[in-house]
């Protein structure tokens, strides 16, 4: 089931998105509070370098958290690993894809839908499905 998230509906953290593990479970909620930054300053026309700085801390923050999460998926020996990290490389396109188009267009009511419906769409659903699975593996995995 995938869970629906609409552009009015906010990106709001509940303890549902939590997995047990708690360096990953504070990265997960870092990235709900920039990408609700993100989105306010898109959506109330904030400078474009303060947009662009904090699109490239989420970039950057995206891919360390990942490979944080990856790290730990390998320790532990997470059997789903290759196909989990396939997910986090795809939706690095994604986010690419967001930069370019910033990058040559500025911020836009378009990009700021976009980051609401696919950005927080994908986040909400990846933590509620697939990092869902790694929490369960991670408590049986002495050294978490």
């Amino acid at each position: 089931m995938v869970v629906n998230i609409s552009a009015k509906d906010g990106f709001i953290w509940d303890d549902s998105y939590l997995l047990g593990n708690e360096p990953v479970d504070t990265q997960h909620h870092q990235l709900f509070d920039l990408i609700n930054s993100l989105v306010n300053f898109c959506d109330n026309g904030f400078e474009k370098e303060k947009i662009k700085t904090t699109l490239d801390f989420l970039v950057n923050y995206t891919i360390d958290h990942f490979n944080d999460e990856e790290a730990l998926q390998i320790k532990c020996k997470y059997p789903e690993y290759e196909a989990h990290k396939k997910i986090h490389e795809d939706f690095k396109v994604t986010v690419g894809d967001l930069v370019d188009r910033f990058n040559k267009n500025g911020s836009s009511s378009a990009l700021s839908s976009d980051i609401k419906s696919v950005v927080i769409k994908w986040l909400v659903n990846h933590i509620l499905y697939e990092d869902k699975k790694i929490g369960v593996h991670l408590q049986n995995c002495v050294d978490n």
